[in-house]
């Protein structure tokens, strides 16, 4: 790191430092020597490759991508991703080669000089293509990845109402405000990668087996990250290029994402069909759900793609005590960039299924939507038929009701909509954290990495907290495979749930050091020693947490839909710190107001990408947004620190409240998000 002229400082987690122009980077690196990778992309959605000349290929860099990360699957060997397409290209925007040059423009003028000759060929591109037509990868009998089921099927009941519906979430580019980046410096046989990131270790674990290289020969470490939602946290063909090439050349490689290219290369979110069927007694009370959803898994089948088709079918019955469910979920793959994980990962897509369903039941009996979901709710703990262990939702949502103040909106306004949810944060398999005590300073590494969420927060407090030393004498640094001997990543709402509680497990075991050595403990005698210690808590108790959320809107003429309140009751266990906990709901909310209105990633017949630049792809601008109501609830989970998850819960919630109101608002039956102003006016 001293060849970057950085202090240990400017290695620091410090939040502020960013809407100050202050942080640093993956693109602030200056390495001398540094080659520019630029790579050249697949124009077309599925083509045979007839022949290739120039840059580095797949005829030199045979390497395979590894599955890590968020959802990571190992199992899928057929239809893993080559590092650069070989004999097919299976997606616009898939690697074909690489070239280098001095600077970025060098090496953008480079890719003139690659000759590929393709043979077109008809591609698969939506969901029904998958199922109908023949495998896009030799080996496979069909386009089915993935296809499991959750629950026991069940004898349709002899229930009064039966209702049956196909709903759908687009999928959804990441957009974080910085796309992807890494510099990757191969010397003295040691591969030093800064990389922006969600976990240092999957990237780590990732350039390991892809290039088949020793772990203790490749250094991870984390710039300042820009965002991610998800898109940052597994290993990309991009990442194993830059190093192989690095290794190959002597030289410190660079490669930093253009626009265009995370649309057409980084793994988005959605993507999901669902079709369901509930079964009623007129009181409301749903005695059964059945359900089949459909995932387009895109070209590939390494990480979420693969499992999250599963996850969503696990949590279809949402917050409800139903008695029957069976679901069967299907990944099916498609001529398109690879699904990977964007804020939620699964969760929206089950609640957007579960809570459509509802609200058509209560329009199906005229009962108020509100007490539809009372009538399906538990005063008990309850695990659902397909596996999701729930606490006592009744009290809360009760709660809800009365905080979203839903029963005054409801007569005030003709377009209010309510969700209720449930969040499953990804608690498994635990986290790592070191903590460092020396010359009066506590220094703190966690296994997994912020990217905007402010954990230096929580880190500072729970230091204090533990050990009683002030807040200014901690620094929580950027993630580091030199300074962590494992750990696992920030996703899944899991950083203040299992990185907190890894740290109050590092805090108490030097605790108890510092108590061996001298029969008691004061942070004096803390700040007088020198201790090192480093821990992984394993974590493997579900730790589900409650939310609901409520919407009104009006609709022009146009179609255009303005949001008139936007309101959150979430149920975050104990706040560590709730101006943090405040900022990541009222974010949440943005992004789950995006997904509703805005966003979505189009296709046309050839699998050509449509919404090709940032306006296309319809992230809101800020006048699309209202203020925002949020309300908390604060009971305490298990855990010592009694932290509960929370980053996921607006993209949940939002989404499902908001549909609703434009419904009640339209007087049309909304199934798919976005939703268009054409959809509205028709």
């Amino acid at each position: 790191m001293t060849t970057l002229n950085w202090k240990e400082g400017d290695l620091a987690y410090d939040s502020s430092l960013f809407v100050r122009g202050k942080g640093h980077f993956v693109d602030d690196l200056k390495i001398p020597g540094t080659l520019y990778m630029s790579v050249l992309r697949s124009p077309y959605a599925r083509a045979r490759i007839l022949s290739i000349k120039g840059g580095i290929n797949g005829s030199e860099l045979k390497a395979k991508m590894a599955s890590v990360g968020e959802g990571a699957d190992p199992s899928q060997t057929v239809s893993i991703q080559p590092v650069f397409a070989t004999g097919y290209v299976n997606y616009v925007g898939e690697p074909v080669a690489a070239v280098f040059g001095d600077d970025r423009y060098k090496a953008t003028d480079l890719l003139e000089n690659v000759e590929v000759d393709y043979e077109p060929m008809k591609p698969v591109v939506t969901i029904d293509d998958a199922l109908r037509l023949p495998p896009i990868h030799e080996g496979m009998k069909s386009n089915i990845l993935v296809q499991s089921s959750r629950g026991s099927d069940f004898k349709d009941p002899d229930s009064p109402i039966v209702l049956e519906d196909t709903l759908e979430n687009e999928r959804v580019a990441t957009n974080p405000i910085e796309p992807r980046g890494i510099v990757a410096s191969y010397s003295d046989g040691m591969l030093n990668v800064w990389v922006s990131t969600q976990s240092v270790h999957s990237i780590k674990d990732g350039l390991v087996e892809s290039l088949g290289l020793r772990p203790d020969a490749v250094r991870v470490m984390q710039t300042d990250t820009g965002g991610a939602f998800g898109s940052k946290g597994g290993l990309y063909p991009e990442y194993v290029i830059a190093s192989y090439a690095s290794m190959k050349y002597g030289r410190p490689v660079k490669w930093i994402e253009t626009r265009r290219e995370h649309l057409s290369s980084t793994n988005p979110g959605r993507g999901v069909r669902g079709k369901v069927k509930i079964f009623a007694e007129r009181d409301g009370r749903i005695m059964g759900l059945k359900g089949d959803v459909l995932v387009d898994a895109g070209a590939y089948g390494t990480g979420i793609a693969s499992f999250s088709a599963g996850f969503i079918a696990m949590m279809m019955t949402g917050p409800y005590s139903i008695e029957n469910g069976y679901v069967i979920g299907r990944s099916v793959l498609t001529n398109k960039v690879p699904q990977g994980p964007y804020r939620g990962a699964g969760r929206p897509e089950a609640s957007f299924f579960i809570e459509r369903m509802v609200d058509l039941l209560a329009d199906e009996l005229k009962m108020d939507p509100a007490d539809v979901r009372l009538a399906n709710m538990s005063d008990k703990p309850f695990t659902s038929p397909l596996g999701m262990k729930i606490e006592p939702a009744k009290p809360f949502f009760e709660s809800a009701v009365r905080e979203l103040e839903y029963r005054r909106e409801a007569k005030l306004t003709n377009g209010v909509g309510l969700s209720f949810f449930v969040l499953v944060p990804a608690v498994y398999p635990g986290e790592s954290a070191r903590i460092i005590v020396k010359d009066g300073m506590v220094k703190v590494w966690l296994g997994g990495n912020s990217h905007g969420q402010g954990h230096e927060n929580f880190a500072r407090k729970l230091v204090n907290e533990e050990l009683g030393v002030p807040e200014s004498i901690v620094t929580l640094f950027r993630g580091d495979t030199g300074m962590t001997l494992d750990g696992v990543g920030s996703w899944g709402s899991r950083s203040a749930i299992v990185g907190g509680a890894a740290i109050v497990a590092a805090c108490r075991k030097i605790k108890r050091k510092v108590e061996k050595e001298s029969g008691n403990y004061s942070p004096e005698l803390l700040l007088s020693g020198s201790y090192d210690e480093f821990v992984y808590e394993e974590q493997k108790i579900p730790l589900n947490s409650f939310g609901a959320n409520l919407a009104t809107v009006e609709i022009g003429k146009l179609g255009n839909v303005k949001i008139k309140k936007c309101a959150a009751y979430y149920d975050v266990g104990r706040a560590l710190n709730r101006d943090m906990v405040i900022g990541q709901i009222q974010g949440g909310m943005a992004q789950g107001i995006g997904q509703t209105l805005h966003e979505g990633l189009y296709y046309n017949d050839d699998g050509q990408l449509i919404t090709s630049s940032i306006s296309d792809a319809g992230v809101p601008l800020a006048e699309d947004l209202p203020n925002f109501t949020v309300k908390i609830a604060e009971h305490r989970s298990s855990l010592p620190h009694g932290a509960k998850g929370l980053g996921e819960s607006p993209t949940i919630g939002v989404p499902t409240a908001l549909i609703r109101a434009i419904e009640v608002a339209s007087g049309k039956r909304l199934r798919k998000t976005p939703v268009t102003p054409e959809e509205l006016i028709q």
